[in-house]
């Protein structure tokens, strides 16, 4: 009598889970799938953000606002705050919404905050925040803007 109320209970187990349903698949035509990935985005909008990150360079970003204060660390710790009003001036348009989404945006003080203290000199940690601006634009380009789409690659969508 044990057998068979185990073998009750696996059976029943087995019922449901024979049950579960698969959802169909979406549609093969007419989808996102097999369009260009840059065909969403405005054109004009697309070849002003790669104009601006094919003569991007550190040298062009601005000075931001540097605050001190001692810290535990080596050197104390260094803040630089970027305001968006002066990075925005240099950014294309297309980066606008990535930006403010940013782990280092400070909704607070509209900017972006980069903290340093690996470094006993200010200007070393200084130098620290402003790759860490570089690299945070790059990354934010990288995300926001595709890649663009070769020749062949949208001959082949058009005859889809």
């Amino acid at each position: 009598m044990f057998r068979r109320s185990v073998f009750t209970r696996l059976v029943g187990l087995e019922r449901m889970q024979s049950q579960v349903t698969v959802a169909p698949f979406a549609p093969r035509f007419n989808s996102s799938r097999y369009k260009a990935f840059d065909a969403d985005f405005d054109q004009e909008s697309l070849v002003e953000a790669r104009t601006w990150y094919e003569s991007f360079h550190e040298s062009l970003l601005p000075k931001g606002n540097t605050t001190y204060s001692r810290s535990s660390g080596p050197g104390g710790q260094h803040v630089n705050k970027y305001g968006l009003q002066q990075l925005y001036s240099m950014l294309p348009k297309l980066l606008y919404p990535s930006v403010r989404k940013s782990k280092y945006y400070t909704s607070a003080n509209d900017s972006l905050t980069f903290q340093a203290q690996d470094s006993r000199s200010r200007d070393a940690n200084a130098q620290d925040n402003r790759r860490k601006l570089t690299e945070e634009l790059v990354r934010i380009y990288k995300d926001a803007v595709p890649a663009e789409t070769s020749s062949e690659k949208k001959k082949k969508h058009q005859e889809m």
